[in-house]
Protein backbone atom coordinates (compact mmCIF):
# COMPACT_ATOMS: atom_id res chain seq x y z
CA UNK A 1 0.00 0.00 0.00
CA UNK A 2 1.63 3.12 -0.80
CA UNK A 3 0.53 6.45 1.32
CA UNK A 4 1.32 9.61 -0.58
CA UNK A 5 1.40 13.00 0.58
CA UNK A 6 -0.02 15.49 -1.73
CA UNK A 7 -1.99 18.29 -0.42
CA UNK A 8 -0.72 20.04 2.16
CA UNK A 9 -2.98 23.01 3.75
CA UNK A 10 -1.15 26.75 4.48
CA UNK A 11 -3.64 29.05 6.10
CA UNK A 12 -3.20 33.20 4.92
CA UNK A 13 -5.37 35.92 5.38
CA UNK A 14 -5.77 37.37 1.52
CA UNK A 15 -6.11 34.41 -0.65
CA UNK A 16 -5.26 36.72 -3.61
CA UNK A 17 -2.42 38.32 -2.48
CA UNK A 18 -1.26 34.81 -1.45
CA UNK A 19 -1.76 33.23 -4.95
CA UNK A 20 -0.11 36.07 -6.50
CA UNK A 21 2.60 35.00 -4.50
CA UNK A 22 2.83 31.58 -5.20
CA UNK A 23 2.65 31.63 -8.71
CA UNK A 24 4.26 34.64 -9.97
CA UNK A 25 7.24 35.10 -7.71
CA UNK A 26 7.24 30.88 -6.70
CA UNK A 27 6.57 29.68 -9.67
CA UNK A 28 3.51 27.47 -8.48
CA UNK A 29 1.12 26.18 -10.90
CA UNK A 30 -2.37 27.23 -10.31
CA UNK A 31 -4.62 23.78 -10.86
CA UNK A 32 -7.60 25.08 -8.73
CA UNK A 33 -9.39 28.01 -7.79
CA UNK A 34 -13.25 27.40 -6.93
CA UNK A 35 -15.49 29.51 -4.79
CA UNK A 36 -17.82 26.65 -3.55
CA UNK A 37 -20.16 28.79 -1.39
CA UNK A 38 -19.89 32.29 0.85
CA UNK A 39 -17.45 30.23 3.45
CA UNK A 40 -15.91 28.06 1.36
CA UNK A 41 -12.74 28.65 -1.46
CA UNK A 42 -10.29 26.20 -2.05
CA UNK A 43 -7.30 27.07 -4.18
CA UNK A 44 -4.75 24.35 -5.71
CA UNK A 45 -1.51 25.40 -6.16
CA UNK A 46 1.46 22.70 -7.12
CA UNK A 47 5.66 23.58 -7.25
CA UNK A 48 6.57 22.46 -10.86
CA UNK A 49 8.03 18.95 -11.19
CA UNK A 50 6.13 18.13 -7.28
CA UNK A 51 3.22 15.22 -6.70
CA UNK A 52 2.60 17.37 -3.61
CA UNK A 53 0.44 20.81 -3.44
CA UNK A 54 -0.76 23.46 -1.25
CA UNK A 55 -4.42 24.16 -0.70
CA UNK A 56 -4.57 28.20 0.35
CA UNK A 57 -8.50 29.66 0.86
CA UNK A 58 -11.02 30.35 2.90
CA UNK A 59 -12.45 27.63 5.33
CA UNK A 60 -10.11 25.20 4.81
CA UNK A 61 -8.50 25.02 8.33
CA UNK A 62 -8.64 26.74 11.86
CA UNK A 63 -4.77 27.83 11.90
CA UNK A 64 -3.79 31.06 11.84
CA UNK A 65 -2.34 32.80 8.58
CA UNK A 66 2.08 32.57 9.07
CA UNK A 67 1.59 29.24 11.17
CA UNK A 68 2.90 26.88 9.37
CA UNK A 69 6.41 26.17 9.55
CA UNK A 70 8.89 23.27 7.40
CA UNK A 71 7.37 22.99 4.04
CA UNK A 72 10.27 22.08 1.89
CA UNK A 73 10.95 22.01 -1.44
CA UNK A 74 14.26 20.03 -2.97
CA UNK A 75 16.09 21.38 -5.82
CA UNK A 76 19.16 20.22 -8.01
CA UNK A 77 20.94 23.87 -8.30
CA UNK A 78 20.36 25.93 -5.09
CA UNK A 79 22.05 28.69 -6.84
CA UNK A 80 20.10 28.47 -9.70
CA UNK A 81 17.16 28.42 -7.70
CA UNK A 82 18.31 31.26 -5.61
CA UNK A 83 18.42 33.07 -8.95
CA UNK A 84 15.14 32.43 -9.98
CA UNK A 85 13.68 33.37 -6.68
CA UNK A 86 15.16 36.68 -6.00
CA UNK A 87 14.77 37.67 -9.77
CA UNK A 88 10.80 37.00 -9.09
CA UNK A 89 11.08 39.62 -6.34
CA UNK A 90 10.99 36.83 -3.57
CA UNK A 91 12.94 37.70 -0.05
CA UNK A 92 15.26 34.99 0.00
CA UNK A 93 18.30 34.43 2.30
CA UNK A 94 21.85 33.76 1.05
CA UNK A 95 22.61 30.00 0.33
CA UNK A 96 23.69 27.96 3.68
CA UNK A 97 25.51 25.00 3.96
CA UNK A 98 24.63 22.22 6.41
CA UNK A 99 26.42 18.01 6.80
CA UNK A 100 22.65 17.35 5.13
CA UNK A 101 22.22 19.87 2.17
CA UNK A 102 22.48 23.25 1.05
CA UNK A 103 19.25 25.76 1.88
CA UNK A 104 17.94 28.70 1.83
CA UNK A 105 14.80 30.12 3.63
CA UNK A 106 11.80 32.94 2.42
CA UNK A 107 8.41 33.62 3.70
CA UNK A 108 5.04 33.91 2.17
CA UNK A 109 3.14 37.45 3.04
CA UNK A 110 1.93 35.83 5.86
CA UNK A 111 4.99 34.18 7.29
CA UNK A 112 4.49 30.45 6.17
CA UNK A 113 8.12 29.67 6.58
CA UNK A 114 9.91 27.26 3.47
CA UNK A 115 12.88 25.80 2.78
CA UNK A 116 14.56 24.92 -0.06
CA UNK A 117 17.35 22.38 0.02
CA UNK A 118 20.17 20.84 -2.16
CA UNK A 119 20.82 17.27 -1.41
CA UNK A 120 24.40 16.52 -0.69
CA UNK A 121 26.23 14.13 -3.46
CA UNK A 122 25.08 10.33 -1.89
CA UNK A 123 28.26 7.81 -2.07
Amino acid sequence: MDFKLELVAVPVSDVDKAKAFYTEQVGFVADHDHQVDDNLRFVQLTPPGSACSIAIGTGLTERPPGSVEGLQLVVSDIEAARAELAGRGVDVGDVQDFPWGRFLFFSDPDGNSWAVQQLPPRS
